[in-house]
């Protein structure tokens, strides 16, 4: 299935190409910027690329329950029937009316709005917004096709009418058709489903149908497009990060669940109509009613220089999502879980990039800090490359970030110097581990030293350890872990020398997390977190070194390492503008 996708993409992208050029036509009917923004385009393609990566994961689910149900109730389970012209046409119009409560529950159910608020997100209609689709609605949608499976539907018919009916709504996202008479009484079209993605009082919860429109004039649920449309939700996203748009709303219910008061309250929050507050937050913190004058245009601007290199990124993710999808059957669960998070990693840089969250050098650490993951778990080449690259970049990038026009760092020269020390001593660190032969002990050396740097750099400002409270748990911690290991080091020298790095390491994150309490402000807060995540790294190191196997012991360690270091360099180093 995933292997369809890839050869469905070029298609995809090619009807977006001729949309765009339509679009810049005088006589187009929404002509130029109205039709199509770079930053949302991308922002649509991205989340509709997490949609595919986590599918491979989240698909095991939905299909293997489907799969268990068939297998065990179902009722006309002929398969040569279903196989037929007529038995194909039969599970196609059952599986678009299953869809259609689907989709109803994902605008009247605040859990099944969550995962479809995704889909409505942007601000514009076109080509690009048909592929904005949710990573979690694997999750509990599956629940709406049991019918299907107790039915008989073989789960291989049941694929591929669902891949019909996905594919068949691509064509509806464009403002670029009209009215199409009959076929808009009977069919999902451009102008239902425009009516569908507005804003507007007389559209809102309408034209659910995905290929036929009859189940909304059957239920009641159907308009025509009168006046024109507004796009977007009412509760506006204004982000690019695409991790966030899918997290958005699940993390507002949760918030809510947790504040109301009533217990029965708290699991009523998930299953009312979105939007809806118990009587208890409703009074001190009542949503102000919509009006379509309060809709702005979510943009931040880009230079055409930013605009080139998110283009040029997102044309590269492309590449490596179509590869990923290719081999995708073929990888077990931990290897396609690791390259889902890869992809989500460069994703989520793009979009934070987009909206000036991230810098571009930043994005390409990340990059390179992906690759080097995948490379040490064996499934990406060049691995000897990539993992002394991340570092290189991250030096690069806090160099210029702190002598660029009108940006002086945080401290100033000294800290800087002390920032790009620890980065130095971590590149060789990872050299010295990366060689052939025993090099861990020059390896652990280097790091010790980084450590040093990262101390030194923690102190700009602030006394020694300015919570002592935190000093004393950390150096609790690490003394319970070095214990731990004693029994497993063996030489001397050794012991010696992992004493003196886990002391270190563990000044290191008491001083972070003194600073933190002392500065309290968010990115002092991150410095820390990173500092411990940092401390989690070494220890899971250590644990597979000297004690037990970990498993996916190069991911788990390599996505910790780089978190931290990243966490450390965007926070430690904000730049304040004159």
């Amino acid at each position: 299935m995933s292997k369809v996708i890839v050869f469905a993409t070029p298609v995809f992208l090619l009807l977006i190409a001729l949309e765009f050029a339509w679009s810049r036509r005088a006589n187009a009917r929404v002509p130029g910027a109205r039709a199509y923004r770079l930053n949302d385009a991308i922002n649509s393609i991205s989340l509709g690329i997490l949609s595919q990566v986590s599918g491979v994961l989240t698909k095991v689910l939905s299909i293997g329950i489907y799969t268990a149900v068939f297998g065990a109730v179902a009722l006309y389970p002929d398969l040569e029937f279903w196989k037929t012209w007529y038995g194909v046409v039969l599970a196609l119009v059952f599986y678009d009316f299953c869809y259609y409560w689907l989709h109803r529950a994902g605008h009247v159910v605040a859990l099944f709005w969550a995962a479809h608020v995704v889909h409505h997100q942007s601000q514009h209609y076109n080509l690009s917004t048909a592929l904005r689709q949710t990573s979690s609605g694997h999750l509990f949608g599956w629940i709406f096709y049991i019918p299907m499976a107790i039915a008989g539907v073989p789960p291989l018919i049941f694929g591929i009418v669902a891949l019909i009916d996905l594919l068949y709504q691509f064509w509806v996202h464009t403002e670029q058709v009209g009215k199409l008479g009959w076929f808009d009484r009977v069919f999902c079209s451009p102008s239902n489903h425009r009516v569908h993605h507005a804003v507007n009082d007389p559209y809102i919860d309408k034209n659910y149908g995905g290929i036929l429109v009859l189940w909304d004039r059957l239920f009641g649920t159907f308009t025509e497009e009168q006046e024109p449309c507004v796009y977007g939700t009412r509760g506006p996203l204004n982000s690019w990060d695409p991790l966030w748009a899918n997290a958005d709303v699940y993390w507002g219910l949760v918030k809510d669940s947790w504040a109301t008061r009533r217990w029965a309250d708290k699991l009523r929050v998930w299953f009312k109509p979105p939007g809806w507050q118990p009587a208890d937050l409703a009074a001190a913190h009542p949503k102000p009613a919509f009006t379509l004058d309060q809709v702005h245009t979510y943009d931040p601007p880009l230079t055409r220089g930013q605009q080139w290199f998110a283009g040029l990124q997102f044309v590269l993710a492309l590449g490596a999502v179509a590869g990923y999808l290719w081999v995708a059957d073929s990888l077990s669960f931990a290897d396609a879980a690791a390259g889902c998070v890869a992809l989500s990693a460069a994703m989520w840089a793009l979009g934070r990039f987009m909206q000036h969250r991230l810098g571009a050098l930043e994005v390409l650490v990340m990059e390179a800090a992906a690759l080097a993951t995948l490379g040490a778990m064996g499934l990406l080449p060049y691995y000897l490359v990539t993992k002394p690259l991340a570092m290189a970049l991250a030096i690069i990038f806090v160099a210029a970030r702190a002598y660029s026009p009108g940006a002086s760092g945080l401290f100033g020269i000294t800290p800087t110097a002390l920032l790009i020390g620890a980065l130095v001593f971590s590149l060789v660190g990872d050299v010295f581990l990366m060689l052939p032969g025993n090099y861990f002990i020059p390896g652990l050396a280097s790091f010790l030293v980084a450590h040093l740097f990262y101390i030194a750099l923690f102190r700009q400002g602030q006394a020694w350890f300015p919570s002592r409270t935190a000093l004393v748990y950390v150096l609790a911690f690490g003394a319970v872990m070095y214990a731990t290991l004693w029994g497993s080091l063996g030489d001397p020298v050794l012991k010696g020398a992992v004493a003196a790095y886990v002391c270190v390491i563990s000044l290191m994150a008491a001083q972070a997390i003194g600073r933190a309490t002392a500065q309290s402000d968010a990115a002092a807060r991150w410095v820390a977190v990173g500092a411990c995540v940092f401390m989690l790294s070494d220890s899971l190191i250590a644990v597979n070194k000297f004690l037990t196997p970990v498993p996916l012991a190069s991911f788990w360690i390599l996505l910790t390492y780089y978190a931290a270091q990243l966490l450390i360099v965007h926070n430690v180093q904000s730049p304040q503008r004159h």
